[in-house]
């Protein structure tokens, strides 16, 4: 496994959190009992009853997303985000507060108390109480899912072989009353702990002496090297990592569907990214359904009970970019009469999906992968930095590879945004996909919708230059013209057939097939709600700026 690094200074016995910083912690009572410790880590803490929360607290009058912590240096600062309120020491939050030592947080039947002290390690077992973390890292090579694992093995002792994969956030190793008891009769239970942060090995506060090479390790937390010996007992252990392929497949994600080998591969990758924190970029042409498997990850993902944000990033302009993603102060600029929160802030605990990100300026290319690379969101107009906890999918119909050679894409952004990269292939592609996707879309219409076989085969026929969007305005138009039942003769591919001309009937010219297509269907769903713009795009499944966006671009 390599060979060993230098030799560690000894760690000092004090509460210590990944990054070697002194750590609060918030102790959990219900009554006088004393249930547990959960260790502030990070920048932010979010507290709540959801299982996307970090701090993970039940009851009915406790908010989904309740509280945020917020760390400022060597203080936390707590904010009130739900509907039933916070008291802090028997009194309503208003506004922010600076916790001090001994400050309880009351969410009933619960307390929580603050505690910024830096003696020994509480006896009392830490718990996160939060949905489990990815311990392994996953890799898309050449189309296929590659997963690397961490794994102990056993080098020197009675044990000597045995592999010990680590599949969750924590692991105990030792006699008995550990995860993994060894037969090595000079172990204390729980002898050895090993946490994963991000697939990252870790040894935090053993109950039981041991030695990473040669150095006594009695509290805290270290960075685990491959190769490493770890001496516990009469027992060593090294830490390292082994790849495994993965295949994965799935019959649908969310609302899309296929079954297609291309769509099924697609819909199980999607499925196992979605447990990861990494950013997802999916390419695709227009029409393909770039949006829904962004809603797809999201929705088999730890943060589905958060936000979804949309952008279209094709519809801001450079001077607004700033404002609509960072937010802005009141009076930053002109115009700006309020105070607002950007698209970062809004998805704050959920998914933010940058849609057309291809068409970003690099001026605004620049600004956003600041964002990426350190986590820092300041509003225009304001020096306060925050740190909303956002996963990223964009999506692009560009190959963003060819931009970058051609100097019109950032590589760094690039790469930052296509850690985990798929492709959508188009509907020509994939011909087998054809009817379910068109069944499953005359069944939104209306249950009595019906296509014939022989309305099939025409469809079969046709290129879909437009993907599955045009393959939903096809047969939308041929529903609301002709009735539930679908025959040839009420398949029209050209988007003019309300007003029985042809695609030349003084229409204009500029428009591809697809567009005049989208354009008749969008004017078309705006006219059955009286022109709600909100409600159209509700049913149409755009974001509402997508549709302002759109309109503008098709002249409605």
């Amino acid at each position: 496994m390599g060979p060993c690094p230098a030799r560690r200074a000894p760690l000092k016995d004090v509460r210590l959190d990944d990054r070697g910083d002194a750590m609060a912690q918030l102790h959990y009572f219900r009554g006088k009992e004393r249930l547990t410790t959960f260790n502030l880590r990070g920048k932010r803490v979010v507290i709540g009853r959801s299982d996307a929360c970090d701090v993970v607290v039940p009851g009915e009058a406790i908010s989904r997303r309740h509280a945020l912590l917020m760390r400022d240096g060597a203080s936390w600062i707590l904010s009130n985000q739900g509907r039933h309120g916070t008291l802090v020491n028997g009194r309503d939050l208003k506004g922010t507060v600076t916790l001090k030592d001994g400050d309880e947080l009351q969410l009933h039947p619960f307390r929580l108390v603050f505690d910024s002290s830096t003696g020994q390690t509480s006896d009392v077992r830490t718990s996160t109480h939060a949905s489990p973390a990815p311990s392994s890292r996953l890799v898309i090579c050449e189309e296929k899912l590659v997963l690397e694992q961490v794994v102990c093995e056993v080098v020197e002792g009675p044990d000597a072989g045995r592999r010990i994969p680590l599949t969750q956030r924590s692991h105990t190793i030792g006699g008995p009353g550990s995860d993994h008891v060894l037969e090595d009769p000079s172990l204390r239970p729980r002898h050895l702990r090993i946490i994963l942060r991000h697939g990252r090995p870790m040894l935090r506060d053993p109950a039981g002496p041991v030695m990473v090479d040669g150095v006594r390790v009695s509290h805290g937390t270290l960075p685990l090297y491959p190769g490493e010996p770890i001496r516990l007992g009469d027992t060593v252990v090294v830490v390292g990592t082994e790849m495994s392929h993965e295949s994965a497949r799935a019959d649908s994600l969310g609302e899309m569907v296929g079954q297609s080998d291309s769509m099924q591969h697609l819909f199980g990758v999607l499925r196992r990214i979605a447990a990861f924190p990494a950013p997802v970029l999916i390419q695709g042409e227009s029409g393909t359904g770039k949006e829904l498997a962004a809603r797809g990850v999201h929705d088999c993902s730890s943060r589905a009970q958060g936000p979804f944000v949309a952008v279209n990033c094709g519809a801001i302009t450079q001077q607004l970019f700033e404002s609509e993603l960072f937010g802005h102060e009141k009076g930053s600029f002109t115009g700006a009469d309020s105070r607002r929160d950007g698209a970062f802030h809004e998805a704050d605990g959920g998914t933010l999906f940058l849609d057309e990100i291809g068409e970003l300026p690099q001026a605004a290319q620049a600004k956003l992968l600041r964002v990426l690379e350190s986590g820092e969101v300041r509003r225009v107009g304001s020096a306060k930095v925050e740190y909303p906890e956002v996963r990223i999918v964009a999506a692009t119909n560009r190959d963003l590879q060819v931009e970058v050679e051609q100097g019109r894409f950032r590589s760094d952004l690039y790469y930052r945004l296509a850690v985990l990269a798929v492709r959508i292939t188009p509907l020509r592609e994939r011909p087998e996909d054809l009817k379910p996707l068109a069944e499953v879309l005359c069944r939104r219409l209306g249950r009595q919708v019906k296509l014939t076989p022989a309305a099939l085969d025409l469809l079969r026929g046709h290129r879909f230059p437009g993907n599955v969007r045009e393959l939903k305005n096809v047969l939308t138009r041929a529903y609301v013209l002709s009735g539930p039942v679908i025959r040839p003769e009420s398949v029209s591919f050209s988007p003019w057939s309300f007003e029985g001309g042809s695609t030349t009937d003084n229409k204009p010219s500029n428009l591809t097939l697809a567009k005049r297509s989208e354009r008749d269907l969008i004017v078309s769903v705006l006219a059955k709600h009286d022109n709600n713009r909100s409600a159209a795009a509700r049913e149409l499944g755009y974001a509402r700026s997508t549709l302002l966006y759109k309109m503008a671009k098709l002249g409605i």
